[in-house]
């Protein structure tokens, strides 16, 4: 999703514009908090934008950044979102695959969104109710077999836009995805452009783990999808 795609719209669609981001219990904070941050100053020059931050329940949840997060409101109060986007993390990303309300939720906004993003691994919750099925997508390398194995083609990029959908690499992506100017975000890596195929054998040995794992990690989203289905 970016800036010019809601800059966009002319005076007559200045309707009110929703963009949902998903919370869940766990995410990676900056996932959520870096394009939140950006579209929160879009919306003061552009106030038909309303970012709201939605969750299975209006409660505190966790974050891998050891603060809780509140969503703004619940899935029901903001069931057809202009815009949807989900942001990534680690184990607690894996969770939210088979979390049947998540999905249900997923399912029902993306249907009706405008927009559909992802940050990081959050592409992998969108991939496990089957939204991303035969598009190109993106996510976190070291996950990059997950979400081909729910039959996403990955392409490595910090950002893959396909139809309604874009889905974003990195966390930093999440930002590029968003708006770079209005943050003086102008990112030139002192030790130049990423090469992934020098990793390091850390690094390498968390893809590996993912990769040997992806069967067992996506048995129980892809069981759920069949029985929707």
């Amino acid at each position: 999703m970016s800036a010019r795609d809601v800059q966009s719209q002319g005076p007559a669609e200045a309707s009110e514009k929703t963009i949902a981001f998903l919370l869940y219990s766990g995410l990676t904070a900056f996932d959520l908090a870096g394009p939140l941050q950006v579209i929160s100053r879009l919306a003061e020059t552009h106030p038909e934008i309303r970012p709201v931050v939605v969750g299975e329940r209006i409660e505190p949840m966790a974050s891998d950044a050891g603060v809780d997060l509140i969503p703004d409101r619940a899935f029901a109060d903001v069931p057809h979102p202009y815009a949807l986007v989900v942001p990534g993390g680690s184990i607690p990303t894996l969770r939210a695959m088979s979390n049947r309300v998540i999905r249900a939720y997923l399912r029902s906004a993306a249907e009706s969104a405008a927009i559909v993003a992802s940050v990081c691994s959050g592409a992998l919750i969108l991939a496990s109710v089957g939204l991303l099925e035969g598009r190109n997508a993106t996510t976190h390398w070291a996950v990059a077999r997950i979400l081909e194995s729910y039959g996403a083609t990955y392409r490595r990029a910090r950002w893959v836009e396909d139809g309604k959908f874009m889905l974003s690499a990195g966390v930093s992506a999440g930002i590029d995805m968003e708006v770079q100017i209005s943050l003086d975000y102008d990112p030139q890596p002192p030790f130049g452009r990423l090469d992934y195929h020098d990793t390091g054998l850390y690094l390498w040995s968390r893809r590996a783990i993912a990769s040997l794992g992806a069967p067992l990690l996506t048995a129980g989203p892809k069981r759920r999808t069949r029985q929707h289905r």
